[in-house]
């Protein structure tokens, strides 16, 4: 027989009333849990070793933006449930690589942490770090493990990915239609400079022209530099003001004639570029530089299976396919032979379990 806090007979709570208090102890949970580190709340063990509440609202909060607009707690649980799945195959995987004697070097991290800083300011990048909970060094760790997950997932997965030419034959002929270009596509990428401040500005140099004199000055600039031979994608990544494709070297990626026309010096310039060749100078309708570079052409029609970009296309759909199983298949595999325990599912099923019993 179970009593109250005073002695007395506990009493049955009726209803939606007996389930509305039991499931709002889903709220108050993980404050309460009996599985605990010093002052840390411990939500899952990866063969003994813990994973903490703490981390787990680290990743939610780099994930999210606002910290969450949830519509309800269950949507909440269910997100933070899948981050900490994440992390439970995040730790088996850094036990693989150990095993596997799997490193990298500080020079790697270095580049990666250039690429992932690059395109904010150094105050920007201090305050994402701080809505995140994080330090320079708690990222720093952060992506030293990316960097030897990735290693051991080329090593033990995408190098055991092959795909022959009688798959690329077969795959081909199950998705003819989608190789059935409707109007000539140009691959294209731009360097951009606009008459204006723009903010954030992205590009290496945190070069901004702010004026039509200045980005008249520095569109100059840069094709001069194109004609004395230097690299197009690295101009773009040091000078370009469009953030949407400075990080790629001003890849636009693939644009339809119809997406063009608005534009007619812009149609024109892309229109008549061989492929590998840059345009000149192009002043837009709404006054900002452009040098446009043409990566690529389709003609319209149908593309048939010699075409070695349609070869080439479909080995990546096939390779991307084989690699995204392996991977899940190598995950779980690794994942059945070790000891996982998942406190924060154990404890949501029990308060479930409870409130059904209840009801």
């Amino acid at each position: 027989m179970r009593l109250t806090k005073f002695g007395a007979k506990s009493r049955r709570p009726a209803g939606r009333a007996a389930r509305a208090l039991v499931l709002a102890s889903v709220v108050w949970w993980p404050a309460c849990s009996l599985h605990r580190r010093g002052n840390r709340e411990v939500w899952a063990r990866v063969d003994g070793r813990a994973i903490y509440r703490d981390e787990v609202e680290s990743y939610c909060r780099a994930r999210l933006k606002n910290g969450g607009d949830w519509r309800s707690r269950e949507q909440e649980l269910t997100f933070k449930l899948s981050i900490l799945n994440e992390l439970i195959n995040h730790r088996i995987l850094l036990d693989r690589a150990a095993a596997a004697r799997i490193t990298v070097t500080e020079a790697e991290v270095d580049d990666r942490w250039k690429q992932v800083h690059t395109p904010y300011s150094n105050e920007e990048f201090a305050k994402r770090l701080q809505q995140q909970g994080l330090t320079e060094e708690n990222l720093r760790q952060q992506l030293r493990e990316d960097l030897v997950i990735e290693k051991l997932l080329r090593r033990e997965v995408t190098a055991r990915v092959t795909v022959t030419p009688g798959e690329i034959a077969a795959y081909y002929n199950r998705n003819q239609a989608s190789f059935n270009v409707p109007e000539t596509q140009y691959h294209v990428a731009q360097i951009l400079v606009t008459p204006a401040v723009d903010r954030p500005v992205q590009n290496l140099k945190r070069s901004d022209a702010a004026s039509p004199s200045q980005a008249l000055r520095k569109i100059r600039m840069i094709h001069q530099q194109l004609r004395r031979g230097a690299d197009f994608a690295t101009l773009a990544e040091e000078y370009s003001e469009d953030p949407h494709t400075v990080s790629g070297g001003g890849d636009m990626g693939f644009i339809p004639a119809s997406a063009l026309a608005p534009d007619p010096a812009i149609g024109r310039a892309v229109a008549g570029l061989k492929v590998g060749e840059y345009s000149g100078i192009i002043r837009d309708r709404h006054g900002d530089f452009h040098i446009l570079k043409l990566l690529g052409r389709v003609d319209a029609g149908q593309r048939r299976l010699e075409d070695p970009q349609v070869q080439a296309t479909i080995r990546r759909n096939l390779q991307s396919e084989k690699e995204q199983l392996l991977k899940a298949a190598y995950i779980e595999s690794l994942r059945n032979r070790a000891t996982v325990k998942d406190y924060l599912a154990d404890e949501i099923v029990a308060v479930h379990a409870d409130a059904e019993r209840i009801g």
